[in-house]
C-alpha cells in the first residue's frame, strides 16, 4: 500500500457510502450465510376514516422474524389491537418459514406486553437511555 488512506467523519451518508458499506456487507454476508431472502412485513391499524392509528413493521430473513416497530396511538392502547397486530404478524412470519422472532424495546415502552405473549429477555442494557433499560426479546414461533 503506497498511499495512506484517510478516515473522515460523514454526517449524512449518501448513496455512494451505502453502496460500498451497506451493499458490501450484504454481499459478504450472503457469501458466508446464504441469501437471507429478506421480506418486509407490515400490518397497519386503520381507523374507519382511513387514518393510520398504529401498526407493526418488521421483516423476515434467515428463518427469523425481526419486529422493528410496534406502535398504537395512546387512546387505543389496552383495547387488544397490539395483541391482534402481533398475532397476525407472527402468523405471517410462520407462513414465510420463520422459526424465531426477536425485537428490542425500552423499559418505558411495553416490555410486559411481550412477556405476556411468551417472549423472553435474552439481553439487557442498563442506563440506555439514562435511568431506563433497553431489553432484547426472543421467542420460538
Amino acid at each position: 500500500m503506497d498511499e495512506e488512506y484517510e478516515i473522515i467523519a460523514v454526517e449524512k451518508p449518501d448513496d455512494s457510502v451505502w453502496d460500498v458499506v451497506g451493499w458490501g456487507l450484504h454481499k459478504y454476508n450472503i457469501q458466508l450465510a446464504g441469501d437471507p431472502q429478506s421480506q418486509q412485513l407490515c400490518f397497519v391499524l386503520r381507523a374507519p376514516n382511513q387514518e393510520i392509528a398504529g401498526g407493526l413493521i418488521g421483516k423476515t430473513y434467515w428463518d427469523w422474524f425481526y419486529i422493528d416497530l410496534l406502535f398504537i396511538k395512546e387512546e387505543l392502547r389496552g383495547c387488544g389491537y397490539g395483541h391482534r397486530l402481533l398475532e397476525m404478524a407472527e402468523n405471517e412470519a410462520r407462513k414465510r418459514g420463520a422459526k424465531h422472532v426477536f425485537l428490542d424495546t425500552f423499559s418505558f415502552q411495553a416490555p410486559g406486553f411481550y412477556t405476556q405473549h411468551g417472549y423472553q429477555v435474552f439481553g439487557e442494557l442498563t442506563d440506555f437511555p439514562p435511568g431506563h433499560r433497553r431489553y432484547f426479546f426472543t421467542k420460538h414461533l
